[in-house]
């Protein structure tokens, strides 16, 4: 295969370069079956202990990498994908797991979802990598404990606390291609017996690698603790994100020219779009108290408070330049308790219920040429939501080297009723080191709040009616680690479906008032089904060298309606990454990550089709990173990011040229190499 050829030259290339250098010491060694697991059961567990396949990352596994964003650090991680609209600035960072898409993975930070209840996903971008201690990645259905949503998986962040008897401080400044700066700073201690914080601050700004691609985004955030040990463990976490970016859309055909109207640039042969821009301002609240009164009973409590409000600016030049400008806020107040009970000697049980209120606001207007909004043109459409859950999870362990699991929830929505949901698991532990892994569970989604209320604007419109996406994901493996935890490997089989599949399409029942011209809006039209295996390996440390290697195959369908069945667009056979750590005595660290992508469909002209009309080619990507840490306290590092200038794309759209009329498929260009500088300061 090319690829196979392409990887032998990227090698040769590569680890020459990376054979004499090394900022990790050995001290971040391959996974264990012991790690301790929590997002899994919302108890704490052994690895060894928990049915599903998880990824465990740390902070020092953050610092490491080469990767600038969350979602890029995430893409590195087997069975893991980003999807974003072209990497530039402020490209959606959305993840999906297994294929089955992002709005199926659910994300929390400290126990709130950051998932956009207008869109269902979540930019993983806005989520700053300095304050995050621990990510836990849970394959599989996850509706049990978590609801809807969580059909592929569930990423849990969990953000950095201070550490008694210490003060943490660290800066870093640094400046790239493409315009980018940098700067970050992050605090920690106990102020005064049990109480204590963990503050960070950060600001990035960047024009990016084509026109209108640029972000300026500033976030702080704080978690405040106060620990009394197992009697109370209280913190209150806090945070603030707000940027603006330009959304430059497809990169035009070659041989496209500038164009301009009335004087205004329009498009580039770079970007279909130099007006378009977006714009976020994000706020989250949470309170989570933990107490374990006695060895058999533990209770959880959390409540928290979101405020995010994004903003999109679109321009037609069909229109003389007038455009609409949306502006979506979603306010959620969530609440969750819990309670886990240890009954006897190897079974417990975890009781809880949770409530979730959405109010959802969506105004638009309409702009002038000039890009302001025309007075009197406003339209508001409001509307609110809210689920209230109740779930139980039983372990029970009747042997020393077999444990079963088996859960059941409840949940109610206030606009399409209920759904209830189930998972069982088993653990055969062979030994302390190896465990066979067993899970299936069913899973759902609600409709997005757009799905639902996207205003009427006499083309396009929410749906009410919805149901909601159901199905079940199974998945069988094995996770073992050998020979004094120098070696851990995992290797998993999963299936998974979904009916009902909510897809935007034209409404043949609802007219406009345009003959002919139907309603674009949310239907349950399709069917997705999903199956692969995932191989992944860590090696070391041995001669001062880290290895990762991981393989995913996925087979990932959709059927429409009518019983065509075809390969589910964007969605790679074939995923292979690899990283490659190298340390030396005097503080020299590299880390180089590999990443091949698979070929995937990128359009289908009509649903009878089983053939693609366009298709994204396959692609290979190099990054690399150098850190020399100097004296006690200062590191310098270098990041090159796609260092062979790999050209690639994300996702497709129709691009027309204002001067031929020609309509064109055309793609969301990835971006190219890029270098960026730092200095570190950490005490």
């Amino acid at each position: 295969m090319q690829w196979v050829l392409r990887w032998v030259i990227v090698m040769t290339l590569v680890v020459p370069g990376v054979a004499w250098a090394g900022e990790n010491d050995g001290n971040d060694p391959v996974p264990t079956m012991d790690e301790v697991v929590v997002s899994a059961t919302k108890t704490e567990e052994k690895r060894k202990d928990v049915a599903n396949q998880v990824i465990l990352k740390s902070s020092a596994d953050l610092d490491a990498s080469p990767a600038k964003t969350l979602g890029a650090f995430l893409d590195n991680e087997l069975g893991v994908d980003l999807r974003s609209y072209g990497n530039y600035g402020g490209a959606a960072q959305e993840i999906q797991i297994r294929g089955v898409g992002s709005v199926g993975t659910q994300v929390f930070v400290n126990g709130v979802n950051v998932n956009s209840p207008s869109l269902g996903t979540a930019d993983v971008g806005l989520i700053p990598l300095n304050a995050i201690e621990r990510i836990e990645i849970v394959k599989g259905s996850g509706s049990l404990l978590y609801g809807s949503g969580a059909m592929g998986g569930v990423i849990n962040i969990i953000t950095k606390r201070p550490t008694r008897d210490k003060t943490d401080l660290k800066l870093k400044a640094g400046l790239g291609t493409q315009d980018t700066s940098e700067v970050s700073a992050e605090n920690g201690m106990f102020v005064m017996g049990d109480l204590g914080y963990y503050l960070t601050a950060n600001h990035r700004k960047t024009d990016g690698f084509r026109d209108n691609s640029d972000l300026t985004q500033s976030d702080v955030s704080g978690n405040f603790v106060l620990d009394k040990g197992d009697f109370l463990d209280l913190s209150v976490y806090a945070d603030y994100v707000n940027r603006d970016y330009g959304l430059p859309g497809v990169k035009p055909p070659e041989g496209t020219q500038p164009f301009s109207s009335g004087g205004v640039p329009v498009y580039s042969t770079e970007s279909a779009s130099l007006l378009d821009n977006g714009g976020d301002e994000n706020i989250h609240l949470a309170v989570n108290a933990d107490s374990r009164p006695s060895d058999r009973v533990k209770f959880h409590f959390r409540g928290d408070l979101t405020d995010a409000k994004s903003s999109n600016v679109s321009r037609y030049v069909f229109f003389g330049l007038t455009g609409t400008e949306t502006e979506t806020r979603n306010k959620i107040l969530s609440t969750e308790g819990n309670v886990d009970v240890r009954l006897f000697d190897g079974a417990s049980v975890l009781i809880g219920a949770d409530y979730k209120d959405y109010d959802y606001e969506n105004q638009q207007s309409t702009l002038d040429a000039a890009g302001a909004a025309v007075a009197g043109t406003r339209t508001t459409t409001s509307a609110g939501v809210n689920t209230a859950a109740g779930f139980a999870e039983l372990q029970y362990r009747p042997w020393s080297f077999l444990k079963a699991t088996g859960g059941l929830r409840y949940e109610k929505h206030s606009e399409f009723g209920d759904e209830t949901v189930y998972r069982l698991g088993l653990v055969g532990n062979i030994n302390d080191t190896t465990a066979l892994k067993f899970s299936h569970g069913t899973h759902f989604r609600a409709p997005s709040l757009n799905d639902l209320f996207w205003p009427d604007d006499g083309f396009t419109r929410g749906n009410k009616a919805l149901k909601p996406e159901t199905g079940h994901h199974t998945d069988i493996g094995v996770e073992t680690s050998l020979r004094s935890d120098t070696l851990f490997f995992s290797l998993s089989f999963f299936t998974w479906d979904i009916t009902d599949k909510i897809r935007w399409a034209e409404d043949p029942t609802a007219p406009t008032v345009f003959p002919g011209v139907f309603y674009y809006t949310p239907q349950n039209l399709d069917k997705y089904f999903g199956n692969g295996i995932e191989a992944g390996a860590r090696i070391g440390p041995f001669m001062n060298t880290l290895i990762s290697l991981d393989y995913t195959y996925l087979k990932a369908e959709e059927e429409l309606l009518g019983g065509v069945r075809r390969r589910a667009v964007y969605s790679p056979e074939h995923l292979f990454k690899g990283t490659l750590t190298y340390w030396t005595d005097f503080d020299l660290t590299a880390d180089a990550v590999f990443r091949f992508v698979d070929d995937r469909p990128g359009h289908y002209k009509a649903d009878a089709d089983t053939a693609p009309d366009f298709t994204h080619s396959e692609y290979w990507t190099v990054d690399l990173r150098l850190a020399q840490r100097l004296l006690t306290h200062w590191t310098v590092t270098l990041d090159v990011l796609n260092l062979l200038d790999e050209g690639y794309d994300t996702y497709n759209a129709v691009f027309f040229d204002q001067t031929t009329f020609a309509s064109t498929r055309s793609a969301y260009p990835g971006a190219g190499r890029s270098v960026f500088a730092s200095v570190t300061f950490e005490y």
